[in-house]
């Protein structure tokens, strides 16, 4: 009893562990929630003292030599995982999203293992230290390096993509890809442009919506 006791109380602390996590990603709306999280952590420590305790009857049979490794359900779980990583990953017109949620993921099942083989303070420690890499990090380095935002507008300006193309190669833009597509719409021609554009870190997309705004003849129908 005392044994299943300490195995529920490494279930709940892996779930705390998990959701705190989660609670993170939620709050950036990304992919996998805290919901998400708690699972895979959860999931990940049920798995690991499965490994390490679930197999002790069989090798307590009397007269017959049995060997198990401990190890060889919880090495699945670092396969297992990967499909879930890989779901939260999007490819899109050159822009790859997801990858910090899944490797968020990745790291969320690792402390659950941890938590999971009854190491207790070195879970509590790596659970800081993703929170520290997912957001002091962020905070610290923001104005470093540059992240992907796709933006589709028309007009039926044609002299107006030549300026926007002019005002987005800049210090703080970098047009990454172009796509143009001409339709007729009611007799004149509407030009359609998507384009991916490169900004530094601290421009949200409501500073590239405003900066948008300067041009008064184009519609922006979609923006990420």
């Amino acid at each position: 009893m005392d044994m299943t006791l300490e195995f529920i109380w490494r279930l709940f602390l892996a779930g705390v562990m998990g959701t705190i996590i989660g609670l993170d990603r939620e709050y950036r709306a990304k992919e996998a929630g805290y919901r998400t999280h708690f699972l895979v952590s959860l999931g990940s420590a049920l798995l690991m003292i499965v490994s390490q305790y679930g197999f002790m009857e069989v090798l307590h049979v009397e007269g017959v030599n049995i060997r198990l490794d401990p190890s060889r359900v919880a090495a699945q779980v670092v396969t297992g995982i990967g499909f879930i990583g890989a779901g939260t990953i999007i490819f899109q017109k050159q822009i790859v999203r997801g990858l910090t949620t899944a490797a968020g993921i990745w790291a969320t099942s690792g402390i659950g293992m941890t938590i999971g083989a009854g190491m207790y303070w070195l879970g509590i420690s790596a659970t800081i230290l993703t929170l520290i890499g997912l957001e002091a990090l962020s905070y610290l380095f923001k104005s470093i390096g540059m992240k992907s935002l796709m933006v589709e507008f028309s007009t039926d300006n044609k002299e107006t993509l030549n300026r926007m193309a002019a005002r987005f190669n800049s210090r703080d833009y970098n047009i990454v890809s172009y796509q143009l597509q001409e339709k007729v719409v009611a007799e004149k021609p509407v030009y359609y442009v998507t384009m991916v554009i490169k900004s530094k870190k601290n421009n949200d997309e409501g500073m590239l919506l405003t900066l948008l705004q300067e041009f008064q003849d184009i519609t922006v129908h979609r923006l990420e």
